[in-house]
């Protein structure tokens, strides 16, 4: 664990402070709750679960104490209303007072905003949600924060963003044209951040995230992620289906490193780190190919069946990458930050995760696993 992230836990879980956590029933979302209800901190949250789920909040409720599960309020609503976004500013709760009970409202001092409608093929498919979510609904986070006065407003941007800029690694402040109407409305996010700052004097930090995996990442949906995806199929003794020649590579980022990044620049006191926008990874390239060996072998002690099993190449998917890889330097001077866990670390402890989650019947459906 990063120094500067070790010391910051330690003094967190000695003093309270108030969160709003965005698309907190999300799989970023849900385990950045987990992550502050864990050190004692007071957290709204705020999700329509249009792609997060109430399993995962269950899931972070069997994790906590009841006393740190207190300190949670959940709203359901929709960041693309701005009521929405002005009532999530602020932990309200009863508390005894002089001969009655006193509501108290304590202010949202830290947003973490990870609501969004992610996935390069959905916004091809539908641009018009994903610009309402992404673009109208982040304007109405920032107003609302603007209005709050809150300390800091953390934001996950997206490694999408460098577009066909054929540079490796990624470094921040270069950029090419976006190759989808995703990758359009992660960039105007940035655009408006910075406008806001120079505009209102707004605190915000932009983080871009790069190929995030982990437990409560779901494996279903026509847009789940490439790993979850992958070992679904696998364990069920389906295709693996594999975009282009397997040679397309990631820099595959644990949650753990994302849990991480949002404290460290939510709460940073270095002038110089604010209103920035940041890479999140860990600075490593995997290639699909390299990724799917490695899956299998962390599944072949359970499911010997998957011996010389092979993907099923496809064609190249439109608006992908061919190669992303970041530079996480900027991230290291200026927050502290130091990934603590690699692709093959971190794929030893999500592993576990995603097998119970496929294997265990979801909403009363079997599975019928590979043996």
């Amino acid at each position: 664990m990063s120094n500067a992230y070790s010391q910051l836990k330690a003094r967190l879980a000695t003093e309270s402070h108030t969160w709003l956590v965005t698309g907190v029933a999300g799989f970023i979302g849900s385990n950045l709750l987990e992550t502050l209800l864990t050190l004692n901190q007071r957290v709204v949250g705020l999700d329509n679960f249009a792609t997060g789920h109430q399993r995962n909040l269950d899931e972070v409720q069997s994790l906590v104490t009841p006393e740190q599960w207190g300190n949670f309020q959940f709203i359901k609503g929709d960041i693309r209303n701005l009521d929405d976004c002005q009532r999530a500013m602020a932990f309200r709760h009863s508390r005894e007072g002089v001969n009655r009970v006193e509501d108290e409202s304590l202010p949202v001092e830290y947003v973490l905003h990870q609501a969004a409608l992610g996935s390069v093929p959905r916004s091809i498919a539908d641009p018009i949600t994903t610009n309402a979510t992404n673009i109208a609904g982040f304007l109405n986070m920032l107003v609302a924060a603007r209005d709050a006065k809150v300390k800091r407003f953390v934001y996950a941007a997206s490694s999408s963003t460098y577009g066909d800029h054929p540079a490796l690694p990624k470094v921040e402040d270069k950029i090419g044209k976006p190759l989808s109407p995703y990758a359009v409305t992660k960039y105007v996010n940035e655009l408006y951040a910075d406008v806001f700052a120079r505009t209102y004097g707004f605190n915000a930090i932009g983080l871009r995230y790069f190929n995030v995996f982990g437990p409560r990442q779901d494996p279903n949906g026509a847009y789940a992620a490439v790993i979850p995806k992958w070992i679904a199929s696998m364990i069920k003794n389906e295709p693996v289906f594999m975009n282009g020649d397997g040679e397309t590579s990631r820099d595959f980022c644990f949650i753990e490193n994302v849990r991480q990044m949002n404290l460290l620049a939510a709460t940073t006191e270095n002038e110089a780190a604010t209103n920035q926008v940041y890479n999140v990874a860990v600075g490593d390239r995997t290639t699909l190919n390299e990724l799917y060996a490695q899956l299998n072998l962390n599944l072949l002690p359970i499911y010997p069946c998957l011996q010389g099993v092979q993907p099923a190449y496809r064609d190249f998917r439109a608006g992908d990458v061919r190669h992303s890889l970041a530079d996480i330097s900027k991230a290291a001077t200026l927050l502290g930050y130091q990934p603590t866990h690699r692709i093959g670390e971190g794929l030893k402890v999500a592993m576990g995760w995603y097998v119970n989650f496929v294997t265990q019947p979801q909403d009363k459906i079997t599975v019928q696993k590979c043996t």
